[in-house]
């Protein structure tokens, strides 16, 4: 297989630094000091002081879409998708990806233990999971990412692939944002979540790249081959 020593050395650093960014941020939440005493009670300060009804409706279909059930539904089709369009190895990327951020979800979890928000700032039923990281927004982020990197590049007009990747990114953030805004949610977690969705999605677009590329050249060296003459006794 084939990768350009560019692409591996680019994807080898966002994914150290999403991991670098994730790692201070969990030690932070842990320790209750550091980046996340610096910017989780005003955040969610602020997201208190912005409520409205129109907002909160708007912030519940967010987290609805964004909820385990929905998440892994779309996913499931998604996989199915992918591999009736392109075939096996996307589809088991996909897989792959959504397996290791649900992994990664519970893991950090246990790992880290951070309380959620108390109750007087939260909108909604109590939830007595640990607080970081989002999985909500973990899931959802790379799910979104996966459909933009992996299903997206089928359509032709590329002005509504542009359109359609903005429109899957501003989802992801919603959904992020949503967590923190109905109070369930530190700013911390889903900044979190957010970097190891980018480290996720940054290896499957390696894989996929290096599949695509080992791919073509395959069909170009069966093209440069010359069928043997065929000798008549």
């Amino acid at each position: 297989m084939y990768a350009p020593a560019r692409l591996t050395a680019l994807t080898t650093a966002v994914v150290a630094g999403s991991i670098a960014g994730v790692l201070v941020l969990a030690d932070s939440a842990h320790e209750h000091d550091g980046v996340s005493a610096a910017i989780d009670p005003h955040v969610a300060a602020d997201a208190i002081a912005a409520r409205s009804g129109p907002l909160t409706a708007a912030a519940k279909l967010l987290t609805l879409i964004g909820s385990e059930a929905v998440v892994g539904a779309l996913a499931l089709l998604l996989i199915i998708a992918l591999l009736e369009r392109r075939g096996p190895f996307f589809a088991m990327c996909a897989a792959a990806a959504m397996g290791v951020s649900a992994c990664l979800t519970l893991g950090v979890k246990q790992l880290v233990a951070r309380d959620r928000p108390g109750p007087a700032i939260r909108l909604g039923a109590v939830d007595r999971t640990y607080s970081f990281p989002s999985g909500h927004t973990l899931n959802s982020a790379v799910f979104l990412g996966l459909v933009a990197m992996l299903l997206l590049p089928l359509m032709h007009d590329r002005g509504r692939r542009i359109a359609a990747t903005g429109a899957l990114t501003l989802l992801a953030i919603g959904i992020g944002s949503s967590r923190v805004y109905l109070g369930y949610h530190w700013a911390s977690d889903v900044i979190a979540s957010w970097l190891l969705a980018i480290a996720i999605l940054a290896m499957v677009g390696l894989a996929s790249t290096i599949w695509r590329r080992s791919s073509a050249r395959t069909v170009r060296s069966g093209d440069d081959q010359v069928p043997a003459p065929i000798v008549k006794p």
